[in-house]
């Protein structure tokens, strides 16, 4: 009777001292006094953190796949945060700029004005439409004004509008063209994709152009029209290619800028395609020569579909571009 007595009273000690445990328990965890108090946060549960927003999609380097069919295809992609730049295998090997080079064009003519002086309506009017039109007559004038010129220099080397590109851009794979009689044209400019994304940055960044018109520069590349229908002889729509393959959330960041080259060879029966993208966190340069038999679209859905997979974070299909057998593009 005694042990029986003994364990009713021992459990009822163990059951007591758990419920006056509780309460104390419960306060440590929600921060509270346990009292109620009316004018403080005890007593109440602690919310947990909010989840951090994801970073906002960029272009990022990350494999590249594409079912290109042509004599040449590279890429390359420049962090402008770090300067660290990521690309194709050969993203060193280079391709003739064609109008690509313009938008230095126009940025190496307009540095030379400083902060004081400026064109006149004429000429400013001829830089944007070698930029915005591509127009290669408007293109011609700038470069000349600039000191550019159709002679081969003595040597060999690069006419002096190219070696200023060359020397404050940093370009270590550019040079002057190779194809007999057009050695000396900005269109046969030798440069690798490496080098095209360094250019970008050095125009985005306010070396090609000088603190006073780099604003206006990039603004009119981002400003360039027309589509890959709309060619004529000496000018056409440049507005394709990267900027197609750029996720809404992307531009909405802020604007892009682009200037693109095409030019369908007969000395070699190529395209010679090239896409260049700035924003003021990337550069972006695709480069390529296929079948003159193809089509300007085949460039430019190629340009496209290389953005496309560098956007990074991908929770899914950020934006899907038709990826046809090459025979279809």
């Amino acid at each position: 009777m005694r042990s029986r007595v003994t364990m009713v009273l021992a459990v009822a000690a163990v059951v007591l001292g758990s419920a006056l445990l509780v309460p104390t328990a419960y306060a440590r965890l929600s921060g509270g006094d346990g009292g109620g108090s009316s004018g403080g946060s005890g007593g109440a549960d602690v919310a947990a953190p909010a989840p951090s927003p994801p970073p906002p999609p960029t272009l990022a380097a990350g494999p590249v796949s594409v079912d290109f069919d042509g004599d040449f295809f590279s890429w390359a992609l420049m962090d402008r945060k770090t300067g660290n730049i990521s690309g194709a295998k050969n993203m060193t090997s280079t391709s003739s700029t064609e109008s690509m080079i313009k938008a230095w064009i126009v940025s190496d003519y307009l540095r030379q004005f400083g902060d004081k002086k400026k064109p006149s309506a004429g000429m400013l009017a001829m830089a944007s439409a070698a930029i915005r039109k591509s127009d290669d007559g408007a293109a011609d004038k700038i470069y000349f004004a600039a000191g550019g010129s159709y002679r081969v220099s003595a040597g060999g080397a690069p006419n002096p509008v190219i070696q200023r590109a060359i020397k404050i851009c940093g370009l270590t794979d550019t040079e002057r063209g190779a194809v007999k009689k057009y050695e000396g044209y900005w269109s046969f400019t030798q440069m690798s994709p490496r080098d095209a994304v360094r250019l970008g940055d050095c125009i985005a960044d306010g070396k090609a152009a000088g603190p006073k018109w780099t604003k206006w520069v990039l603004d009119e590349m981002s400003k360039v029209s027309g589509s890959v229908s709309d060619q004529h002889e000496t000018y056409g729509g440049g507005k394709w290619g990267i900027v197609d393959g750029l996720p809404a959330s992307i531009k909405a960041q802020g604007p892009v800028s682009i200037k693109n080259g095409w030019t369908r060879l007969g000395y070699d029966g190529n395209w010679h395609v090239n896409c260049l993208a700035v924003t003021d966190k990337w550069s972006l340069a695709v480069m390529m020569r296929y079948p003159a038999g193809r089509s300007l679209s085949y460039g430019a859905r190629t340009c496209a579909s290389v953005a496309t997979q560098l956007v990074t974070p991908q929770p899914g299909a950020v934006l899907k571009v038709p990826q046809q057998p090459a025979g279809k593009l």
